[in-house]
């Protein structure tokens, strides 16, 4: 968990992610279509990827694991998650709060 730590901490968002999630690529173009540019790690893709995978589902219980998405360093949840806070009108102000969007 430490490595995810250091990672979600690097950035204002972060997204864990599979390159073959339809789920975690809708999540993406969301928020890129917002403006926001969000650090993806792509865990199929990565060396450590199975380990960062079972850290985000022994820590967090992100299930599924992916998307797993962070916001200011907090765990802010999968896509069931950040599509409720959009459709509540709440998910731009917290981008805009952690310095993800400008305007």
């Amino acid at each position: 968990m430490e490595a995810v730590t250091k990672m979600v901490s690097e950035r204002p968002v972060v997204i864990f992610s599979k390159s073959s999630c339809c789920m975690c690529h809708s999540i993406k173009t969301l928020l890129c279509d917002f403006g926001v540019n969000p650090a993806v790690y792509e865990l199929d893709e990565m060396q450590r990827g199975k380990e960062i995978e079972q850290a985000l589902i022994s820590s967090l219980g992100s299930n599924p694991s992916v998307p797993a998405v962070f916001i200011g360093g907090e765990f802010v949840g999968g896509a069931n998650e950040i599509m409720s806070l959009h459709l509540k009108r709440s998910l731009i102000p917290m981008l805009k709060r952690v310095g993800a969007l400008w305007v």
